[in-house]
C-alpha cells in the first residue's frame, strides 16, 4: 500500500476507534513498527491527532454550543438560507449538513417535495409535520455540541444514495486548508458526502473565510457553488473565478448561473 493511501486508512481508522495503540495499527496495517510510528508522527503534526502513551488518539476541541452559535449573524445565515433554496427544485435528492446556517433554508423549502439525507437534527425536527418531505437519516450518534448525528458504521449503506445536491456548512475555509470542522467525528461522512454528490453547495458567511477548523473534509476545487452573504476577499473571488465555482451572495442574487 502507498503511503498516502496508507496515511489516509489510518486516519479513517484512528478517527472510527478515537484511539489506536501502535501494536494495534502494525497488525491491522501489516507493516512495520517503524513505519507505523513515522505515518503517526506525520499525522500528529498534522494537528488532528495528539500522541498517547503507546499509540495515538484524536485530537477533540471544544466547541462553542448549537444555540450560541445559532444566533451570531442570523441575518447573514438567514439571506444564505434563502438563496440556497433557490437552488432546489420538487424531487431532488438533496443532502443538509449539520449546522445551524444549512437549517436556514427549511423555511423556504418547506413546501417542495424533496427526499433530504441528514444528520441535521434541528432540520429533521422542523420536517417532521411536513410529509412532502421525505427524511432519511444518517443516524448514528448524537453530537449534542452540533445537534447532529455522527456515524462510522453506515457509510457504506449512505454510498448507496444518489444525492443530486448537497449543502454543506463548515468551521472555516481557506484556500491552504480547503474546507474544515471543528467536529473530527463528521469528518467522515463530510468527506463520504462530497465524494457521493453530483453538485456541492457551500453555505459560509463572510466571517469564515481565511479560518480553519480541527480537519479538512474536502477541497476548494471539489465545489460547486459558494453561497455566502458578503462577497469573501479579492483572493477568493479570483480563485473561485478561475476555478468556474460561481460566489452567490445577496448582492449577485439577481446574477444566473
Amino acid at each position: 500500500m502507498i503511503k498516502e493511501k496508507r496515511l489516509k486508512k489510518i486516519q479513517e481508522y484512528v478517527l472510527k476507534n478515537e484511539s489506536a495503540s501502535l501494536d494495534e495499527l502494525v497488525d491491522v496495517f501489516q507493516v512495520s513498527k517503524n513505519t507505523i510510528r513515522r505515518d503517526v508522527q506525520e499525522l500528529v503534526e498534522s494537528g488532528e491527532f495528539k500522541k498517547v502513551y503507546g499509540g495515538i488518539a484524536v485530537m477533540k476541541k471544544e466547541l462553542e454550543s448549537f444555540q450560541d452559535r445559532k444566533v451570531q449573524n442570523l441575518t447573514g445565515k438567514q439571506k444564505i438560507g434563502e438563496l440556497a433554496a433557490s437552488f432546489i427544485e420538487d424531487g431532488d435528492i438533496i443532502f443538509i449538513d449539520s449546522g445551524t446556517t444549512t437549517v436556514e433554508t427549511f423555511e423556504h423549502i418547506k413546501e417542495k417535495r424533496l427526499t433530504v439525507l441528514t444528520n441535521n437534527l434541528e432540520f429533521i425536527f422542523h420536517a417532521t409535520n411536513y410529509q412532502n418531505i421525505n427524511i432519511i437519516s444518517t443516524g448514528g450518534i448524537l453530537e449534542r455540541e452540533t445537534n447532529s448525528f455522527s456515524n462510522y458504521n453506515n457509510l457504506d449503506i449512505i454510498k448507496l444514495y444518489n444525492i443530486n445536491k448537497a449543502f454543506m456548512a463548515s468551521t472555516g475555509i481557506s484556500i491552504s486548508n480547503g474546507v474544515t470542522n471543528s467536529s473530527p467525528y463528521e469528518t467522515l461522512l463530510k468527506r463520504t458526502i462530497v465524494e457521493k454528490s453530483n453538485q456541492v453547495f457551500l453555505l459560509v458567511d463572510h466571517k469564515k473565510f481565511d479560518k480553519y477548523g480541527l480537519m479538512t473534509y474536502c477541497q476548494l476545487k471539489d465545489l460547486h457553488y459558494v453561497i455566502t452573504d458578503e462577497l469573501p476577499p479579492k483572493t477568493y473571488q479570483e480563485y473561485f473565478n478561475e476555478h468556474n465555482t460561481p460566489i452567490v451572495c445577496p448582492s449577485r442574487a439577481d446574477k444566473k448561473f
